[in-house]
């Protein structure tokens, strides 16, 4: 059974998708009957969440400007342009910061950062005309604390926060409504299943999903631009 959507969302891109947040996400987008497309660098594994939510999976490298255009093209023709776009995608490399293998780091840059902004500015193209849209960035616990042996995963969601926030104060004149939404705390999967000894220590996807889509649900006399995520026992 579907209900009422958002006026004027009809389509939705997650990119980045896995089977965490993205496949909560294409879930509760498909029960409100929006068409959803999700794309990945492998789509194998996105199998499952396509056949139960009807979603189309499109492989892409996110951090490739050409596959991300060629993503965008392909969306067009197969269902049409997303006024949906939702980006998960990031990348890491951990250790102490003497031993980064600095060809390692650019690429986890190239992922977190500089695929948002390929990614937010194919979905601008196609809003801009209609002056309408939402694009949610997916941040995390790095994108406002540097922790340690964490280097390339606090500048790429640093930066991916300020490409968020520059593009918000761009676009939401223009009717396109920009949010960067931070993950603070664990996400809660089958590999991660939340400790017996500490209940809702743990983000659920499902929870996540709803919060996103009650950013998609705000007036415009009231948008929000960020928003913050956190199980009630983490700590800020």
């Amino acid at each position: 059974m579907t209900v009422a959507t958002p006026v004027g969302f009809r389509r939705a891109l997650i990119v980045g998708a896995g089977s965490g947040l993205s496949a909560a996400l294409a879930r509760l987008l498909a029960r409100h009957g929006i068409s959803v497309a999700l794309a990945a660098r492998s789509i194998e594994k996105l199998d499952e969440i396509c056949a139960e939510t009807g979603a189309r999976a499109f492989a892409c490298d996110a951090s490739k400007a050409d596959q991300v255009a060629d993503l965008f093209a392909a969306m067009d023709a197969a269902i049409g342009s997303p006024d949906i776009v939702v980006y998960n995608a990031s990348g890491r490399v951990r250790g102490p910061i003497e031993t980064l293998d600095p060809a390692g780091v650019a690429a986890a840059l190239n992922i977190s950062a500089f695929g948002g902004f390929l990614v937010g500015q194919q979905a601008a193209r196609r809003m801009l005309p209609q002056h309408h849209g939402a694009i949610l960035f997916t941040g995390a616990s790095a994108s406002i604390k540097g922790y340690p042996q964490s280097a390339s995963f606090a500048m790429g969601k640093f930066a991916l926060r300020g490409l968020a926030q520059s593009m918000a104060r761009e676009l939401a004149p223009q009717g396109i409504h920009v949010a960067h939404i931070v993950i603070d705390g664990g996400i809660a999967s089958a590999a991660r299943p939340v400790p017996p000894d500490a209940p809702d220590s743990l983000l659920d996807p499902d929870a996540i999903a709803e919060a996103y889509w009650q950013v998609l649900e705000q007036g415009r006399s009231a948008w929000s631009w960020e928003i913050e995520l956190r199980p009630w026992v983490e700590r800020f």
